[in-house]
Formats: C-alpha cells, sequence, structure tokens
C-alpha cells in the first residue's frame, strides 16, 4: 500500500513540474551584440526619408561605429536619436532638404542625435539646453526637453516643437524614438536677422540746393561784380566826354 502511494507521489510530483516552468518568469533577453541603428529603423518601416540622409550624409556608418566601440562600456554615456518619420519629411515645406548644403543636410541629421543614452524616465530630468552632435559656428545645436503632469515629454528645437511618441529601441548604450516632426534646428531655419540699412551718402546734394554747389573759390560772384565795374567805368567815361563837348 505505501509503495503505491510513493509511486502516485512521484507522478503528480512530475505532472506539477511543466506548470511550475510555465509560471517561472522568463530571463530578460540580452543583445548578443551592439545595437544597429539601421536595422532598427529598416525594422519600424517608416523611416525611409530619414536612413536616406542618414546613408547620404554617412551618419549611420558613423553612429554604428561609436556604438560598436561603446557597447558593454558601462561608462559610455550612450546615444539616443529622435527618428521622423516619412510623413514628418512629407509635411514640411516643398523643397526644404534641397535648399540645403551637403553640411547642413549633416547638421541636420546630427541635430536628431543626442551624445547620450535617455530612457523615457531620464528625460524627466534632463538639464536643459541638451546638446546634441550637431554644431555650428556659435556652438553645439541644442534641444529643449520638457514634461507635462502626464509624464509626456515634449521636445523643442526653437522652431519646431514636438511630443515622443513610442520608443523603437530603448537599451543602453542606445535609444530609438519615434517622432512626427522633423526637428528643424533654430541655426539653420530661425529667423534672419534684417539687414542694416544703408547710411545717407555725404557728398549727396540737400534738397532745394544750397551755396555749397558754388564754386569753391567764389568765381561766379566775382565774375558778376567785375562786370558791373566795367559798366560803371563806361557810363563815367562817356558822362566826361559829354561835359567837355559842351564846353568846348
Amino acid at each position: 500500500m505505501a509503495r503505491r502511494i510513493a509511486v502516485a507521489a512521484a507522478f503528480v510530483a512530475l505532472a506539477l513540474v511543466p506548470a511550475a516552468l510555465a509560471q517561472a518568469p522568463a530571463p530578460a533577453a540580452t543583445p548578443s551584440g551592439p545595437p544597429n541603428v539601421t536595422a532598427i529603423l529598416e525594422k519600424g518601416g517608416q523611416y525611409t526619408t530619414f536612413m536616406r540622409l542618414m546613408k547620404e550624409t554617412q551618419q549611420d556608418t558613423q553612429l554604428n561605429s561609436q556604438l560598436n566601440s561603446s557597447f558593454g562600456n558601462n561608462g559610455g554615456g550612450g546615444y539616443t536619436v529622435f527618428a521622423p518619420t516619412d510623413n514628418a519629411f512629407n509635411n514640411l515645406k516643398p523643397g526644404t532638404l534641397n535648399s540645403l548644403t551637403q553640411q547642413q543636410q549633416v547638421s541636420l541629421v546630427q541635430g536628431h542625435i543626442l551624445p547620450n543614452f535617455y530612457s523615457m524616465d531620464s528625460f524627466q530630468t534632463a538639464s536643459n539646453p541638451v546638446r546634441t552632435q550637431a554644431s555650428g559656428r556659435d556652438g553645439p545645436y541644442t534641444l529643449n526637453i520638457t514634461s507635462d503632469t502626464n509624464n509626456q515629454v515634449n521636445v523643442s528645437s526653437g522652431v519646431v516643437e514636438m511630443r515622443i511618441n513610442n520608443a523603437l529601441y530603448s537599451a543602453k548604450p542606445l535609444a530609438v524614438y519615434s517622432v512626427d516632426k522633423v526637428l528643424l534646428p533654430l541655426e539653420l531655419f530661425g529667423a534672419k536677422a534684417p539687414a542694416a540699412a544703408p547710411t545717407p551718402s555725404e557728398g549727396k546734394p540737400k534738397k532745394g540746393g544750397s551755396s555749397d554747389a558754388a564754386s569753391p573759390d567764389g568765381s561766379d560772384d566775382s565774375a558778376s561784380t567785375g562786370a558791373a565795374s566795367v559798366r560803371a567805368v563806361g557810363w563815367s567815361v562817356a558822362g566826361l566826354a559829354a561835359v567837355l563837348g559842351y564846353l568846348l
């Protein structure tokens, strides 16, 4: 009898093993290698224009190389990419991208890359302005990152403000977030300062004429005075001749 009970208990224990295994949480998957931003965007399926810009400016190669170098380095800052959708580019004014030089296109792409890893939670404590990979004559291009009472994260370039949508990938050293607007940099698309007004020419004649138009040596006035003197002398000689003729 005891033997039957032991056998039955063994069968029950074996039956419970699969159920226990099914309930146990699966271990967290760890990346087998460094993340590849190109593969992440391709998997997203709606970032063709941004991928093309990254390729044409070689920023995909540069970023992937930096990710390879920082992978596994806990002391590295990592990177954050704001990836505009194809619709975001389609909503730009026609000719916007074609109006940019090659270097300006590089700056546009780099303005969507932060040289630090930001999770959604760490955005809450970001210190503004946040530096991007782009830089110009006046220093690095920056963004302002804020969050509202609903923990929604907003990003502003000074020209465009938008809300961060879902994360396409977020595991240090890389975070990639989908955005529905292109972050046009203030340095490239901000209002241009008005041109300075031309100064009046110093030699411009004054309205209504002035004595400045006369000859510097006063030759006009001298000529008029000389002619009057000649006429006066002529009249004096003629008068004297008439008197002498009368007396004689």
